[in-house]
């Protein structure tokens, strides 16, 4: 297993982005080759340990992701997910507000899909993009956006009170990982469709962006709702170290399956 402490954002302590190597393979020895190889077996024990909290249906697991265009939000639940039980497991993706939603507060909408007891729920993109997206664009001045990350930590806090235990991941990749990936969209045919011409004005606002996400990571990673720098720039890498990052908050969660009814050894099927 690798050591997952080397990419948590502790409390209260300043956040230095540039010292996170997107390139990195921090705890790892092997190659490309080696790193997929060693992949399935994490799936498998992400698989059992799900199955328990699935089982006992008594607590809940919150994995949010955030990422820059093109970071890996999506192909990270691809690999890392492959081979969970469906059941228990539920991904949702938050996009512009609806109408509906920008009349309740920003909150409204991201409480309505936290996980239920025995659930899995991954946030693709989640409450964060409101002091990200918020923030860089100037959709909302700083005397309102500003005071969200307290929002955050509390409606976090009460999150892990109520028995969802909350985990947060930072894809983190280069700017020039950014150009390679999204010039790869417009060379590659089949990946034309997720090209988005808007894709280039967030590239432009990169340093705002950077600076937004650092601030955000500083002031919400907790003890009991952390964040973690994962490198990303090497996806068989990233998916490796997700793996262990969950895969470690569940065996501290400690799932257990239900006490079967007694007298079951008694029982014959004829």
């Amino acid at each position: 297993m690798l050591d997952v402490s080397n990419f948590k954002v502790a409390e209260g302590v300043d956040l230095d982005l540039s010292t996170h190597d997107p390139n990195s393979k921090l705890g790892f020895d092997g190659n490309k080759k080696a790193g997929q190889a060693a992949l399935p077996a994490y799936r498998k024990r992400l698989a059992e340990l799900q199955t328990k909290l699935w089982a006992k249906k008594k607590q809940s697991l919150l994995v949010v992701i955030q990422a820059i265009d093109t970071g890996g939000k999506d192909g990270t639940i691809r690999h890392v997910f492959t081979g969970v039980n469906p059941q228990g497991v539920r991904v949702s993706g938050f996009g512009r507000p609806s109408e509906e939603e920008l009349s309740h507060d920003y909150l409204w909408r991201i409480h309505q899909e936290t996980p239920a007891d025995g659930y899995i729920k991954i946030f693709n993109r989640s409450h964060y993009e409101d002091v990200l997206v918020v923030r860089v664009q100037g959709l909302a001045p700083e005397s309102v956006w500003s005071r969200r990350y307290r929002h955050i930590r509390e409606f976090e806090r009460m999150l892990t009170d109520e028995g969802t235990t909350v985990v947060k991941l930072f894809l983190n990749i280069s700017k020039d990982e950014q150009r390679d990936r999204l010039q790869a969209r417009l060379d590659e045919p089949n990946k034309n469709w997720k090209f988005n011409s808007g894709d280039l004005k967030d590239r432009a606002l990169w340093d705002d962006y950077q600076e937004a996400f650092r601030v955000a990571l500083q002031e919400t990673s907790t003890d009991y709702a952390p964040w973690y720098v994962v490198p990303a720039n090497r996806k068989w890498y990233r998916n490796l170290v997700v793996s262990n990052i969950l895969i470690q908050t569940l065996e501290r969660m400690d799932p257990q399956f239900p006490a079967p009814e007694e007298g079951l050894e008694d029982i014959v099927i004829e």
